[in-house]
């Protein structure tokens, strides 16, 4: 048995991360407020005006530009504040107001290198989150195996370089990767465990710089046989889930 440590939702895909305490999970959908947005490129392959689920390469992202790893987000009374690490000036905006797009996409720009597509447009997605895989999942990491990464890293691992949704403690290092197929509950919702994660270039930034600094990967790969930390997970049964909340795989 273990509890929940951390929570995270992800409104604009890729862009920032905001931690919550609570959280009501439903049956069948994304986490609440998790990539509800995302931000298309100019090679996209995107309905602006339909999005439907697609795989994440038509979308901009950390693995192709580092510096996005080193955005907060946090609400505001108009929608969301967003401020890069390095920075002091937040950029406040809401996404819900197509005419304050231009300017959160030109903000946003300055943060994608030049030899990588241009941002080109906000999208709302339509009846699930754009997570990275093709099914409505919540993400979901042990600090145990964070901790044992960073032992052969040679220094702590920020768990805001995953992206995930649910972080749990107290289990041993590794564990969830025997949980697939199976069923987990964490405070009063349940989910099917239904695969694990494959990780790309964004997780060897710093989520405070911006700047690659651990070779995440190649660590996965040398030390335990793959690329892949955290797993995937399907509500199916609604409930709230909150921090300190229990774990109990079933």
């Amino acid at each position: 048995m273990g509890t929940v440590r951390t929570l995270f939702c992800h409104p604009i895909k890729g862009v920032g991360r905001h931690m919550l305490e609570e959280v009501h999970l439903t049956a069948g959908q994304t986490m609440p407020d998790d990539r509800i947005w995302a931000v298309t490129h100019e090679a996209s392959k995107v309905d602006a005006q339909n999005p439907q689920w697609v795989s994440c390469n038509n979308f901009i992202r950390g693995a192709k530009a580092p510096q996005l790893q080193a955005i907060e987000l946090y609400k505001t009374a108009r929608g969301y504040g967003l401020l890069h690490n390095a920075q002091i000036t937040p950029f406040e905006f809401d996404p819900e107001d197509e005419s304050q797009h231009a300017g959160f996409l030109h903000w946003l720009s300055s943060y994608i290198p030049d030899n990588r597509a241009r941002p080109k447009a906000l999208v709302r997605a339509g009846a699930r989150g754009m997570t990275d895989s093709d099914f409505p999942s919540i993400s979901i990491l042990t600090m145990a195996s964070l901790r044992a990464l960073g032992e052969v890293a040679g220094q702590p691992v920020a768990p805001e370089r995953f992206r995930g949704n649910i972080w749990l403690d107290g289990f041993t290092p590794w564990e969830e990767r025997g949980w697939i197929g199976k069923r987990i509950r964490i405070g009063e919702a349940e989910l099917e465990v239904r695969e694990h994660i494959g990780r790309c270039m964004a997780t060897t930034v710093d989520t405070d710089t911006g700047e690659q600094n651990i070779a995440t990967l190649k660590l996965l790969e040398q030390n335990w046989g793959h690329t892949q930390f955290g797993i995937y997970a399907e509500v199916v049964k609604s409930g709230r889930v909150a921090i300190d909340d229990k774990a109990v795989l079933l």
